[in-house]
């Protein structure tokens, strides 16, 4: 479950002010949409959480033998380029783009679109708004994504200039040219 907070009553939230409210409040995971709106993330239960650490490992173990990239799991907060603040479930960046920014920008909030992101839908989800969160994405230099919606058993496949492709599970997804050689089995 997200909540979502409108702060224009009071303040607009700066992308370092969000930062350093992160920073503070740790044991919260927090998100910023591109408006400034604070979303609190709700942690998730054990078969999500099982879940999601079974889809970091498949990206991570594919990424050890190539070397292609790096991999992100959900608590890592990317600056996207469009002016939100978002922690997908799964993140890939390619190397030559993580290693081009400043010692600074890898120690913080990377100001950076992954390359690839996974976003698992939790029973208490809505799917709206992880459908318009790869959106924001897309519009921020996203190359392959994918909504994993295990309530409908489907997969949305999100690419640059392309109309989202919905497959069903069981399915075998592919990483394309964005991650060669990886695919991922879902039941």
């Amino acid at each position: 479950m997200v909540t979502v907070l409108n702060l224009d009553p009071i303040t607009s939230l700066t992308r370092e002010q969000f930062y350093r409210l992160c920073e503070a409040n740790s044991e919260i995971s927090l998100e910023r949409s591109p408006k400034g709106e604070l979303i609190i993330v709700a942690p998730v239960g054990g078969e999500c959480g099982n879940q999601e650490a079974s889809l970091i490992a498949k990206v991570v173990n594919w990424n050890e033998q190539t070397g292609l990239g790096v991999v992100f799991s959900s608590s890592t907060i990317f600056s996207l380029p469009g002016g939100g603040d978002r922690s997908p479930d799964v993140a890939w960046v390619h190397l030559k783009r993580w290693q081009a920014l400043s010692e600074i920008d890898r120690v913080g909030f990377p100001p950076i679109c992954p390359d690839f992101v996974i976003e698992l839908r939790s029973p208490t989800d809505r799917l709206k708004p992880l459908q318009d969160k790869m959106q924001e994405y897309l519009s921020s230099g996203l190359r392959l994504g994918w909504l994993i919606n295990p309530q409908h058993r489907q997969v949305e496949i999100y690419r640059v200039g392309q109309a989202v492709e919905t497959v069903t599970m069981p399915i075998l997804l592919s990483g394309e040219e964005v991650l060669p050689g990886f695919s991922l089995k879902l039941i």
